[in-house]
């Protein structure tokens, strides 16, 4: 998609699309940016847009400069999130947000999206329920995963990491096979591509082959 340098949003079914010499993508609760401005006012802008879904806790996170992907969260509005940001500072080219309404575990900070995996290398945000995510999770602690929440949506980050072998479009597709539900999610990592170079593409792709998925 071409974005025009001037600010526009139009309505293509459940999704809205905002260029900005960028792109915003936003679908049920999560938002993701790839462009070359702040990544972390324009998805908070996106997840204002989503305050009238209602929401009892929310969260981004992004590539910051550092190589690592930082994950910013908080319980309650929006508000609180933008207030945890000014507290500890972040931002970056690139990154995914979400606001969530409890399903499973409680309306935590803890609880809120995004989730990692093991390391902090893969982050997810999702929408949805993943129907067998106790069985997946009794399986994947079992392989030595260690899980800090009370979500189905941490099994996702712990199932695309054990599928990773390189390549992130890949490891989401293996996973996604494994959940049974009703869903839509966004994956991003810090390393997958030689993701310093590739990042938007890979985002992109993962976020629009969820759709060709489900």
């Amino acid at each position: 998609m071409r974005c025009s340098p001037t600010l526009s949003l139009r309505s293509t079914g459940s999704k809205f699309w905002i260029s900005n010499g960028n792109i915003i993508k936003i679908m049920c609760g999560i938002v993701g940016y790839v462009g070359t401005q702040k990544a972390v006012p324009i998805i908070l802008e996106g997840l204002k847009r989503l305050e009238y879904r209602g929401y009892d806790s929310a969260g981004l996170a992004v590539y910051g400069g550092d190589d690592q992907l930082e994950v910013r969260r908080a319980k309650g509005k929006l508000r609180n999130l933008e207030d945890a940001i000014r507290l500890s500072p972040v931002d970056g080219s690139f990154g995914i947000g979400h606001t969530r309404w409890a399903t499973h575990g409680r309306p935590t900070e803890e609880n809120a999206h995004p989730h990692r995996d093991c390391h902090g290398n893969i982050v997810v945000v999702h929408n949805g329920i993943v129907e067998n995510y106790l069985a997946l999770k009794r399986q994947l602690q079992a392989e030595g995963h260690e899980f800090k929440t009370e979500t189905d949506t941490e099994i996702i980050a712990h199932l695309v990491e054990k599928h990773f072998k390189g390549n992130l479009e890949d490891a989401v597709r293996t996973a996604v096979k494994q959940l049974t539900g009703v869903f839509a999610l966004a994956v991003i990592s810090r390393w997958a591509d030689g993701f310093s170079s590739n990042c938007g593409l890979t985002i992109s792709r993962v976020m629009d082959l969820i759709g060709q998925l489900r």
